[in-house]
């Protein structure tokens, strides 16, 4: 049986010095969806948690000057739902709708997924994507990790022991700017095969400006398709260079075999499924 003893911070401060004192032998829970798994079948074994959810200030998603704050205690179904987030990132709003079900939704929190750092997490390769910064703080202080340097190894972040994260900010995008995921799997809440987001900037024409490809599921870590990015910038958009990117796009993964598929058969997806969101995107950012 796994004991720990269960800490109930009055405020963010309080949390902070708990985790100081407490760090590696603690663990933060807000909607526990992720962590309360890792208990039942004793793949960690804290001795402390700190209950965070009922903290004030942290639950919210605001427009700001430079994009859109989403704050740590914020779940999956409210980012779903959000028409603040339908308008300024569908492709977040859409993403949201395949995150488990309605019921991991209603609980569970886009921070707690990111921190998670599973390499089958649905928003992760959105994010990084649409270029999304973590702030995190501690009793040392603040502080702002771009969330493509957060995941540094299968299921590590950058984050340290005594930081709890308490926003996500992701920047307002370019005009003619569209943005597209999609993960392939068996059935609606399955682990995916092969995940892929795509957000393209156009100069006003048909001409990409800027490519941001991010792969999911077939390695440890988020990995973004850099030289499928640099082969799209600069093209006219046509479907045979499109062709051209998914087969650099599948370059970037490291697949493994598993339930879900062969190695090889991931690597297919890939192609396939960064063809599909590629289209969409560059379809999405004419339309903006």
């Amino acid at each position: 049986m796994v004991r720990f003893e269960l800490l109930e911070p009055k405020n963010l401060s309080e949390a902070c010095s708990l985790l100081a004192e407490h760090k590696e032998k603690a663990k933060i829970v807000a909607g526990g969806q992720g962590l309360l798994p890792l208990l039942k079948h004793r793949q960690i074994a804290p001795k402390y948690l700190i209950n965070i959810k009922n903290l004030l200030g942290l639950e919210y998603i605001d427009d700001g000057r430079s994009g859109l704050r989403i704050g740590a205690l914020t779940t999956n179904r409210a980012i779903e739902l959000s028409a603040l987030v339908e308008k300024r990132h569908p492709m977040l709003a859409e993403l949201e709708r395949v995150v488990g079900d309605v019921q991991t939704r209603n609980w569970g929190t886009l921070v707690g997924n990111l921190c998670a750092a599973s390499p089958t997490s649905d928003p992760a390769p959105a994010l990084i994507a649409l270029g999304a910064t973590l702030r995190s703080v501690s009793v040392r202080g603040e502080r702002e990790v771009p969330l493509e340097e957060f995941f540094v190894e299968y299921l590590k972040t950058a984050l340290g022991p005594d930081e709890i994260v308490t926003e996500i900010q992701i920047p307002s995008p370019p005009p003619y700017t569209g943005g597209a995921y999609h993960k392939e799997r068996v059935r609606m809440t399955d682990s995916p095969i092969a995940s892929v987001a795509a957000v393209i900037s156009l100069d006003g024409s048909d001409t990409v400006a800027i490519a941001r490809i991010v792969l999911q599921a077939v390695c440890p870590t988020p990995v973004r398709a850099r030289e499928a990015e640099s082969f799209i910038v600069g093209k006219k958009v046509d479907d045979k260079f499109i062709d051209e990117v998914a087969v650099l796009a599948e370059k970037a993964a490291c697949p493994i075999s598993d339930i879900y598929g062969s190695a090889e058969y991931k690597r297919e997806m890939v192609k396939v499924v960064t063809k599909q969101v590629v289209t969409e995107a560059i379809k999405r950012a004419k339309a903006t």
